[in-house]
């Protein structure tokens, strides 16, 4: 009984030492931890953004000029469907919910993580306005410490105001009279219970129930935090269905400032917080990519165009930073038209050997089970090649090669540049943007960003770090993807150089600078809804696109106002590096790239690739780059070796009448010789004629004709024709009869 009582005490005191000792390092951790009134409000320094170059962006600071929402003036229910969702019983705890602390305690051991959480309104506020991001016991430590004081200073109406006048609700709303404007246009005194139950809503993941990016989302959340309440009699089941037939918002009820750069930074911004689990408030910092002066010439040049939507926005192409965006509907989903183009078709036709800028493709009508694109002008051009069918954006080609290349092999190429392909949409109409959705211009810049990287592809970006009370909780890093090779990404790029030279972005060629570009209109034939310019140069990558959000027509083709606007963004940025003696590099072609000369005649003639003659003069050939895997093995031998397509003979009234057939008939000198049993004459040599005569003839005699095409002193093939006989009622041997004419014809 002695040991059993002296293990008892060791027990004891080891005990006693341990809470000594969790004691003494609880108040050595919050030993100058002490509640704040100024961090518990917003302020002008809450979220500060800064530029590319680190300086800090005043104007771009969220507007937090309007009064704080006092308690009295929420209305009840809305603030119930807050308690109701994130802390049922935050009326009679004291700022600690252990019930519910025990419970996630033990869903966690059970799920071997930690999932669920146990935060109250009470230290969700302190951890969102006093303390940092990291996840530690000292963090936790100072957060209980900071949730007592707040307790014990304030009263459960008091936090609760000053909770919903700093918690973040999506887009650059902090605060809910910031929200209660942007999402519904009112003030906070005038939202409703269905309002209030899509805020309360919001609060988890304004990412994932934003009305405007997830309705269908936002709708499940809005019914889960109605039936909360039910539950907790907060309200009735009727007073529930009545808020539930009360339909989502459907546009944000914002200034047009907001349409700019601060959206799409605060757009990220929410994503990036679910992404990576850090909680928005206390004090934020953004630094992002901007370039304002850039910003505010493409502000400028935005206002010139009045007459749709648009939006027009600048990537780094090598940081894939936005350094400038503009645009009245945020970031919509648009078809995206002949942008596809490169991208699903010529570029991976071109990856997988099946392509070259000279591949002659027969521009004809088609009809593949009843999908009959046309082309643009309605018109169709015969055989084209591929750098002429990209620099003019032609369909019925972009069609035929995806039909070759397979649409789903395509599509995998898009899914590795960040634009998915859903299964519906898997269709040849793909070829000429044709889906369901579409994709956001900035997607479609990262993707054409791939080209000025070598086939690399990197999402783009407007944040670059962020930081929450002093920790940095965020930091890019940008992960490069191949996807095309060096090869194939400079073979598509000195396309769309022809297109911004003299195809439909040709309103680019008076730019200084290296730029490749590509045009896309999207319409039917009662009129076009989109209309995208896109341009690239080593430096950035810049869209345009024009429209109008309901989809209304629009009185412009992408070749047409919005190359326009897309030429005055390169020329201020061709400026603006020239005042900083910053070249805008030309577009190197890789070591794999070789110049091929080949021969015009079999290309024209037969649309066969075949490589130039040694021998063939300088205008019967032309030039075209090669990824050097894919330049054609077989050379012309038309002025090496001549041959000509065998003439006509045909025999009248004593005379023999040789017809030439050829195309290219200038290109030689021929030769005609004459045998009968005895002679040998040379009846003609010179220049071609498109018909012979021979009337020097002898009566009972048999001849036989060659014609030998001749080119510089370099005889081909003779070509034997069929024989003439003079003899009366005689027929001669037939061409075809190959056993006669192999032996001496005159010796039957």
């Amino acid at each position: 009984m002695k040991l059993i009582r002296k293990i008892l005490w060791l027990f004891l005191l080891v005990f006693l030492a341990f809470v000594l000792m969790g004691v003494g390092y609880y108040f050595a951790v919050t030993k100058n931890v002490s509640l704040s009134e100024e961090k518990l409000a917003l302020s002008e320094n809450s979220v500060v953004l800064y530029d590319g170059e680190g300086e800090r962006v005043r104007a771009l600071s969220a507007d937090f000029s309007a009064p704080v929402v006092s308690g009295e003036a929420i209305p009840q229910k809305v603030k119930l469907a807050f308690v109701s969702t994130e802390d049922k019983r935050f009326y009679s705890h004291n700022g600690f919910d252990w019930r519910r602390i025990v419970k996630a305690f033990l869903s966690n051991v059970k799920a071997r993580s930690f999932k669920q959480g146990a935060s109250t309104i009470s230290q969700q506020l302190i951890k969102n306005t006093h303390l940092s991001q990291e996840k530690t016991l000292k963090r936790k430590l100072k957060e209980w410490k900071l949730t007592s004081q707040l307790e014990r200073r304030y009263s459960k109406d008091e936090i609760l105001e000053k909770y919903l006048n700093v918690i973040y609700f999506g887009h650059d709303c902090f605060g809910l009279r910031s929200a209660a404007e942007f999402y519904f246009g009112k003030t906070p005194e005038q939202l409703t219970l269905s309002d209030g139950a899509i805020l309360a809503g919001l609060v988890k993941s304004p990412n994932n129930y934003s009305p405007f990016k997830n309705a269908g989302n936002c709708l499940k959340r809005k019914t889960s935090v109605l039936s909360g309440m039910v539950k907790n009699e907060y309200i009735t089941q009727a007073e529930m269905d009545e808020a539930i037939a009360e339909p989502l918002p459907l546009t944000p009820h914002i200034s047009e400032k907001n349409d700019g750069y601060l959206h799409f930074v605060f757009d990220e911004l929410t994503a990036l917080a679910d992404t990576h689990g850090f909680t928005l408030g206390g004090n934020v910092e953004i630094y992002t990519y901007l370039d304002p002066s850039l910003q505010r010439a493409v502000e400028s040049i935005a206002r010139e165009y009045t007459q749709s939507d648009k939006t027009i926005t600048v990537l780094d192409a090598k940081t894939r930073g936005f350094k400038a965006s503009v645009s009245t509907v945020g970031a919509v989903r648009r078809l995206p038209g002949s942008l596809l183009k490169p991208l699903l078709v010529y570029a991976p036709a071109m990856q997988e050997g099946l392509l070259s800028p000279a591949t002659p493709i027969l521009d004809e009508k088609i009809n593949y089970a009843g999908y009959a694109p046309n082309n643009f002008d309605g018109q169709f051009h015969g055989y084209v090649s591929a750098r002429e069918c990209i620099s003019k954006s032609l369909n019925v080609p972009a069609v035929k090669v995806l039909e070759s290349l397979g649409v789903e092999r395509g599509a995998a190429y898009l899914n590795r540049l960040s634009l998915p392909v859903e299964k519906g949409d898997l269709s040849l109409a793909l070829a000429l943007g044709g889906m369901k959705n579409g994709y956001v211009l900035g997607d479609l810049l990262s993707a054409y960003a791939s080209f000025a990287n070598g086939g690399n592809y990197a999402s783009g970006a407007f944040i670059s770090s962020i930081k929450i009370n002093g920790r940095e909780v965020y930091k890019r890093k940008i992960a490069q993807t191949r996807v095309f090779s060096e090869e194939t990404s400079y073979l598509m790029t000195d396309m769309l150089r022809t297109a911004a030279k003299e195809g439909t972005a040709k309103k680019l060629r008076s730019l200084s600078f290296d730029v490749a570009a590509k045009t896309g209109t999207v319409g039917t034939g009662k009129g076009n809804t989109d209309a995208y310019a896109l341009s690239y140069t080593t430096r950035d990558v810049i869209g345009v696109w024009l429209g109008n959000k309901d989809n209304s027509f629009i009185e412009c083709t992408g070749g047409g106002m919005p190359c326009n606007l897309l030429s005055e963004v390169n020329e201020y940025l061709g400026k603006t590096y020239a005042d900083r003696n910053i070249p805008i590099g030309n577009f190197t072609p890789p070591k794999g790239i070789q110049r091929v000369s080949l021969d015009k005649l079999s290309y024209y003639d037969t649309h066969t690739l075949l490589l130039a003659d040694d021998a063939a003069p300088m205008e019967y050939r032309f030039s075209e780059l090669f990824d050097k895997k894919t330049i054609p093995v077989q050379k012309s031998d038309f002025f090496s070796n001549p041959s000509i397509i065998p003439p006509v003979l045909s025999y009248k009234n004593g005379k023999v009448i040789i017809s030439f057939q050829e195309k290219n008939g200038g290109l030689y000198e021929y030769k005609i010789d004459r045998y009968d049993y005895v002679t040998h004459n040379t009846v003609y040599q010179g220049n071609y004629i498109r018909e012979f005569t021979d009337d020097g003839l002898t009566e009972d005699k048999r001849y036989v004709y060659t014609v030998t095409p001749i080119y510089k002193g370099t005889e081909g093939k003779a070509i034997v024709l069929p024989t003439v006989s003079t003899k009366d009622g005689v027929s001669p041997p037939s061409a075809n009869d190959k056993e006669i004419l192999e032996k001496n014809w005159w010796e039957y």
